[in-house]
């Protein structure tokens, strides 16, 4: 008998040894600088794929950066493809119909860059009819500006990048998206575009760690990794190793920055 406990127990350690070494397969759009990107050798960088890597250092599994189309990333969660989301998400009631979040890792709103041809002066002036407005397909973004600019035609893009030029080159009034990305393509284009901080939007949203609603276990080592993390200055230091520029900018301007 005791041998046999001493084969079971043996093989409970070493299936949880085995569990503990499985990748952690996280999904990622990687077009999303300085969040979600390549560096020049096409490997994963920035904020989102370092808190990742922290994220499998707290379970002790190594990581696994999966790159995918962002609607693409809720079905291949829920199809187990990939084991979280860590994209810079926003936390809605829609998407937490299909899968859990963690708690908020950070916060941000909807504001606006223009084009300087477009006239528009403050958000509501886009609310006419005859003028255009880019999004990103898949994004908080695009919801939101079919209910807050109800008259202006939407124009819907798979690329930031692409919508942005549109945006650059007046085809497009304005693209709708977060203050940092807006602050981001104006250095790019400061001769051709303004960005409008207004927050037009009322609500804040928050960005969370997507995972299976099944994985409840998951789910709460997930929760106690942010919570710890962020108490120790993690996302602090993220923030300074990749947004030192955008965050004293933001100081400057007193607009709210995306880290709580």
């Amino acid at each position: 008998m005791k041998k046999i406990i001493a084969i079971l127990l043996s093989f409970f350690l070493f299936s949880f040894a085995m569990s503990e070494e499985q990748p952690l397969v996280v999904g990622m759009e990687l077009s999303y600088p300085p969040f979600e990107t390549t560096d020049i050798d096409g490997n994963p960088t920035g904020f989102s794929v370092d808190l990742a890597e922290e994220l499998g250092k707290y379970l002790n599994r190594p990581v696994k950066i999966e790159n995918m189309s962002y609607s693409g990333l809720i079905p291949s969660l829920i199809s187990k493809k990939i084991d979280i989301i860590l994209s810079s998400m926003t936390i809605t009631d829609e998407r937490e119909k299909a899968i859990n979040f963690s708690v908020p890792y950070a916060k941000s709103y909807l504001t606006l860059l223009v084009s300087n041809k477009s006239g528009i002066q403050k958000p509501i002036d886009l609310n006419t009819k005859g003028k255009k407005i880019a999004v990103r397909g898949g994004t908080t973004a695009h919801l939101v500006a079919r209910e807050y600019f109800p008259n202006a035609e939407v124009l819907v893009f798979d690329k930031e990048t692409t919508a942005v030029l549109e945006v650059s080159q007046g085809k497009v009034d304005a693209f709708v998206y977060d203050p940092l990305s807006i602050y981001r393509n104006w250095q790019n284009y400061k001769s051709t575009t303004t960005p409008l901080f207004d927050q037009f939007q009322p609500r804040i949203e928050y960005w969370g760690i997507g995972y299976r609603k099944q994985d409840k276990e998951l789910g709460k080592k997930i929760d106690e990794f942010i919570t710890n993390f962020k108490a120790d200055g993690g996302l602090d230091r993220l923030a300074d190793k990749y947004l030192s520029e955008e965050k004293k900018a933001f100081e400057e301007q007193g607009i709210p920055f995306f880290i709580n």
